[in-house]
C-alpha cells in the first residue's frame, strides 16, 4: 500500500504556498479540488462523532436521528422537513453524533479550527486534505452517472434524497448493494455559521468503517500537513489580521464572546 503525501512547513509562507498551490488548468484559475479539515492534535485521525461514542455506529444511528427529530422544536430552521440529509446535517451542525465529518473549502478556516484553543499550542496540529473531485471515480454508478453528467463535484441534500433515498432503511439498502466509499455533499445553508465556515460534509456508505483506513487504501486522494506547535501562535495572529476569527466563524454573540476572550488573553498565562 502506497503512502499518502505528508508535508511539514517550516514557516507561514511555506504553509500558505502549499495550501493554496492547487490550480485548475482547464480554466486557468486557482480552484482547489481539496476539502480541508483542521485538528489541533496531529495524532487525531478521521473518526466520526458517532464512532467516538464507543458503540457500533449502525446500531445507534437510527435511534439518534429518530430522537433528534422527535425532540427538535417544530420551528426548526430547515428547508425540507421530509429530507433525511437535511436532518443529519442539522444534527451534525448542533453537536449530534452522526456519520458525517466536517470539512471546509477554506484552508484558513481549517487553520482557525486548528488554533482555536490556545491551550493546545504545546502539541503539533494537522490539516487533513481530501481530493473530493478525483474521488468521484470511486462512486457507485448510481451516484457517479448523475454527478458526472452534470459536471458537479459533490451532492446537495436534495440530490442525495433522489439518488440514495430518504430514510436510513433506504441508505442501508443502497450501501448493501454497493462497494463502500466516501461521499461528499454540501449541507443546506441552515444559518450564517455554515455559510461562513464554507462547510462541506463527507460520509462513508458503511458507517462502521474507518474513513481514514479507506483513504489510506486510496492514498492518491489524501494529504496531511503537519503543523509544528511552534508555528501555532504565528498562524493564530495572522489569521486574526485576516479577519478569520470566532466573530466570523460563529456569527452572533457567542462568536463575539469567544473572540474577545481569546483576543485579550495573556499568552504567558495559558495552561496547556
Amino acid at each position: 500500500m502506497a503512502d499518502f503525501e505528508l508535508f511539514e512547513p517550516k514557516n507561514w509562507l511555506e504553509l500558505q504556498a502549499f495550501l493554496f498551490k492547487e490550480k485548475d488548468d482547464k480554466i486557468d484559475r486557482f480552484r482547489s479540488p481539496y476539502a480541508y479539515r483542521g485538528v489541533y492534535n496531529a495524532q487525531f485521525g478521521l473518526e466520526t462523532s458517532l464512532q467516538r461514542l464507543g458503540r457500533t455506529p449502525s446500531k445507534v444511528e437510527g435511534t439518534m436521528i429518530r430522537n433528534f427529530k422527535k425532540y427538535s422544536p417544530i420551528n426548526t430552521l430547515i428547508d425540507d422537513y421530509n429530507n433525511l440529509w437535511n436532518w443529519i446535517s442539522l444534527g451534525q451542525h448542533h453537536g449530534l453524533p452522526t456519520r458525517l465529518i466536517d470539512w471546509t473549502h477554506s484552508p484558513n478556516v481549517a487553520l482557525h479550527f486548528l488554533t482555536e484553543d490556545m491551550g493546545t499550542y504545546n502539541v503539533d496540529g494537522a490539516i487533513w486534505m481530501v481530493n473530493y473531485v478525483a474521488l468521484r471515480e470511486h462512486l457507485p454508478e448510481e451516484l457517479k452517472t448523475p454527478i458526472l453528467s452534470k459536471d458537479i463535484f459533490y451532492f446537495s441534500s436534495m440530490e442525495l434524497k433522489q439518488t440514495i433515498g430518504n430514510s436510513l432503511e433506504e441508505l442501508y439498502e443502497f450501501s448493501s448493494r454497493n462497494t463502500n466509499t466516501m461521499v461528499f455533499f454540501e449541507p443546506p445553508s441552515l444559518d450564517d455559521r455554515i455559510i461562513n465556515q464554507f462547510a462541506l460534509f463527507s460520509f462513508m456508505l458503511d458507517p462502521d468503517s474507518s474513513p481514514l483506513e479507506w483513504l489510506k487504501n486510496h492514498p492518491k486522494y489524501l494529504k496531511k500537513v503537519i503543523i509544528p506547535s511552534e508555528l501555532k501562535w504565528e498562524i493564530r495572529d495572522k489569521l486574526d489580521q485576516a479577519n478569520i476569527t470566532e466573530r466570523i466563524i460563529y456569527p452572533g454573540l457567542e462568536g463575539i464572546s469567544k473572540w474577545l476572550k481569546r483576543w485579550y488573553s495573556d499568552k504567558n498565562n495559558i495552561n496547556p
